[in-house]
């Protein structure tokens, strides 16, 4: 079999255009940020579903063989709150909404993915990350909260750009601080138990997962430590893949996490 055709892509991380070098030659491990069913899809779900379905189809064109995992975000505030406004099971909801979603992505002809991971079969691997960054001196317990220290990753914002003395004066702007926080930029990964809401139990005690923490255990769980290529909406580069960044190299200090962003 011949080698696939080189390519170039744009990559948020470097913000260059470069030269696509995968880990495995000819193998591509692909983890796009799927939706947060909580209400029908719309244009920007159509959008980023068909990007990197393209993405996904080209590189296949082009001779590379593609793992292509999109995960589908069924615990989340914006699902429990909506919920709770029509008097429905938070995950029941998720499930209906995923369901339309993926009806809808196929009318537009979207290619289902090899993977679709959700958090709610993820709840062992997600408490699993949130252990090892413990472990690791980079997240805290706190009132059956866990927070990662901030400050903890200097490297952190070389996504999205953002340094921690912004992130520190944007949280002092800000009126409500959660109480059990070490420092107002530090943010949830394991969330307590609170009325009306799902929850897990866990070794800080029954809760829920931070949204961030959920993408991180999902991608070492299908395409391993370290891997191709990570895509999402522009609106996910801040904070959502800057702390997934943060939490899987916290956790995983020998990775590289993914060694290209698109957006």
């Amino acid at each position: 079999m011949s080698a696939p055709a080189p390519i170039r892509l744009y990559d948020s991380l470097r913000r260059d255009k470069v030269a696509f070098e995968p880990l495995q030659p000819g193998h591509v491990g692909i983890y796009v940020c799927g939706p947060t069913p909580y209400a029908p899809a719309h244009i920007g779900h159509a959008f980023s579903a068909i990007s990197f379905d393209t993405i996904r189809r080209s590189l296949k064109f082009l001779g590379w063989q593609v793992k292509y995992v999109r995960n589908i975000t069924d615990v989340e505030d914006k699902i429990i709150k909506r919920a709770n406004e029509v008097g429905e099971d938070p995950m029941a909801l998720a499930a209906r909404f995923a369901a339309d979603y993926n009806r809808d992505m196929g009318m537009f002809g979207v290619l289902p993915p090899d993977a679709e991971p959700k958090v709610s079969t993820h709840i062992k691997e997600i408490i699993d990350v949130i252990e090892k960054l413990v472990a690791n001196g980079i997240a805290y317990a706190s009132e059956g909260d866990v927070y990662y220290s901030v400050e903890k990753f200097p490297s952190y914002g070389k996504l999205s750009g953002m340094t921690i003395d912004e992130l520190r004066k944007g949280a002092s702007d800000r009126e409500l601080v959660e109480k059990n926080k070490r420092a107002p930029v530090d943010f949830a990964l394991w969330k307590a138990a609170k009325p009306g809401e799902p929850f897990w139990p866990s070794p800080w005690g029954n809760g829920r997962p931070g949204w961030h923490i959920e993408c991180s255990a999902m991608t070492v769980s299908h395409l391993g430590e370290s891997f191709d290529l990570h895509g999402g909406g522009k609106d996910l580069i801040f904070p959502h893949h800057e702390n997934e960044i943060a939490q899987s190299q916290g956790a995983y200090p020998e990775s590289t996490f993914s060694r290209y962003w698109m957006h």
